[in-house]
């Protein structure tokens, strides 16, 4: 009797949901620090990924760039799609990523990326150690399990992601009837990312068949045989879901946004009003469960939260600050963060009961400031709260000004950008 691959038979008849991914954007949005809590990677690190399907999958952006430690990512895409990558990387200005094209097959596309790791023109020193193959079609890896890959792959050759299987797995007649089905228990489902030294994954793809090539999926499989190389398999989180359809990327880009819309950067200045402003603000965001990183500008140092935060909340005493929110606008622009997703600004006036008069010329002035900044994909909004000089007053409007900026970051309203909001 026959018997046919394996089909996949699931416990509840339905499409499981993605897993919200908590706090994968924290990160890897800023610059990765490879030296916190134990992470040292003092080997050289290099990431293949493979987004060179043939359009039955959907792909997204990763952003793997921003992990420090990895000195070089290789993606693989169809050649149809080069240029479009190629544009990717210019307008991101992505440096450490080499674009390639991709194969017929998985495992040719892998194969492609992995050799252009191992050109000759590079040298001694640009080659990797490690390398990370990942799926640009799971796009939730956090970096400490890609650090935990990394490492493993150093010590044991290879290592690679697993999960627990979450249907039952049979296999079927020639016929289209039942022959068995396996013990749930003692398999595992194998995941991205997995990681090899060069030369085990080197030597397995200059050693595979054609057939291999052609038909494989499973790159440990390829680092055992050929190469003797027994893989240490690390459990999985659960955010390692792969984005395959187009309903998969309409739950990423929620999930994403959502993310992004759970801490801001508060922007104080340096006057002693603004300064004191950020204990109150702090325990009023902090209400409605979002963060704030309070810092007086984006100067020096304080540059990093350009690339790092996606909300920024300007809190001025007097309207002459708008200035402060033009440059704010104009260091968004420099970085392309845009180009990805929208930045939000907020500019929090504290506004004088004598500063009257000049409520049309400010409206005019962040109308205009946002108009501007919305062609550049960046949304402005303005949130005034009247009698700044009595103290306990804007202190009591903290909570409605916390209220309505989550909500103006949360929501993202193009018909409200430019508004000046009253708290």
């Amino acid at each position: 009797m026959d018997v046919s691959p394996a089909k996949v038979q699931s416990d509840d008849g339905e499409v499981g949901r993605p897993v919200h991914p908590g706090g994968f954007l924290a990160g890897e949005a800023g610059k990765s620090d490879h030296l916190k809590a134990g992470r040292i990677v003092d080997f050289p690190v290099s990431v293949v990924l493979p987004a060179g399907g043939t359009g039955e999958r959907t792909s997204l952006r990763t952003k793997t760039t921003r992990v420090s430690w990895i000195q070089n990512i290789v993606v693989v895409v169809a050649k149809e799609n080069m240029d479009m990558m190629m544009d990717i990387i210019q307008r991101f200005q992505h440096r450490k990523v080499q674009v390639v094209p991709g194969g017929s097959t998985r495992h040719r596309s892998i194969c492609n990326g992995v050799m252009a790791l191992g050109e000759e023109e590079r040298s001694a020193d640009d080659k990797p150690k490690v390398v990370i193959i990942h799926d640009a079609v799971r796009p939730f890896v956090e970096e400490d399990f890609l650090h935990k890959i990394a490492v493993a792959a150093k010590e044991q050759g290879a290592a690679g992601a697993i999960r627990p299987l979450v249907s039952t797995v049979i296999a079927t007649t020639s016929e289209g009837y039942l022959d068995h089905s396996l013990e749930r228990a003692k398999y595992r489902a194998s995941e991205m990312p997995q990681g090899f030294t060069y030369d085990v994954i080197y030597q397995a793809y200059q050693r595979c068949t054609e057939s291999d090539l052609e038909f494989g999926t499973e790159c440990l499989h390829l680092a055992l045989q050929y190469c003797g190389t027994n893989a240490k398999l690390i459990e999985g989180p659960p955010t390692l879901w792969k984005v395959t359809y187009k309903r998969d990327l309409t739950a990423a880009e929620s999930i994403i946004k959502e993310m992004l819309s759970q801490s801001a950067c508060l922007l104080t200045g340096e006057s002693t009003p603004g300064v004191r402003s950020a204990d109150v603000f702090q325990k009023a965001f902090g209400a409605l469960d979002m963060k704030l990183d309070v810092i007086p500008d984006l100067m020096g140092d304080n540059a990093r939260y350009l690339l790092k935060a996606w909300n920024f909340i300007q809190v001025s005493f007097h309207s002459s600050c708008l200035s402060e929110v033009e440059a704010i606008l104009v260091a968004l622009d420099a970085t392309n963060q845009a180009l990805l997703h929208p930045p939000v600004v907020i500019w929090v006036h504290l506004k004088r009961t004598d500063e009257k008069s000049m409520a049309l010329a400010e409206s005019a002035t962040i109308m205009n400031l946002a108009s501007t900044a919305k062609l550049r994909n960046i949304l402005l909004y303005g949130i005034q709260v009247h009698g700044s000089e009595d103290t306990d007053r804007w202190e009591r409007s903290a909570p409605k000004v916390a209220e309505i900026a989550s909500a103006l970051i949360r929501d993202r309203n193009p018909a409200l950008v430019g508004q000046l909001l009253q708290a």
